[in-house]
């Protein structure tokens, strides 16, 4: 069977003084999938300091827990985020259903939808 993961790829960049801000309720976030979305596979955080931008990978099982994620949790946090925050591009990466496009954008997102097209995953050795 091909792959139905999604991957979005996305950030947000922390208004003034409000990095450690943004970076709590991301912990918050990651406790959240961690706990309730046993569709989220993966979720990294990275933060630039120089520009207050947080970098977010999650990576899910199909699209239909990409749309559970965003019921959810995102929906619970997104207006907290906005007050503190600017969102960047939201990639998602794999399969979307365009009921799901057409939420993301609703939510005034600024996205690109791109569908797998080549690639490999090695199986590591531990």
């Amino acid at each position: 069977m091909e792959n139905q993961e999604v991957m979005v790829v996305y950030t947000w960049t922390a208004k003034e003084g409000k990095s450690e801000e943004l970076k709590a309720i991301y912990r918050e976030v990651e406790n959240q999938m961690r706990s309730n979305e046993p569709g989220a596979l993966k979720v990294q955080c990275y933060f630039d300091e120089t520009s207050s931008k947080l970098v977010v990978m999650d990576l899910f099982v199909d699209a239909g827990a990409v749309g559970f994620h965003l019921g959810t949790t995102a929906a619970g946090h997104f207006q907290d985020l906005l007050e503190i925050a600017t969102p960047g591009e939201f990639l998602f990466c794999g399969e979307v259903p365009e009921e799901m496009k057409q939420a993301a954008i609703g939510m005034g997102l600024s996205t690109t939808f791109a569908p797998g097209v080549f690639g490999f995953q090695r199986a590591l050795n531990h």
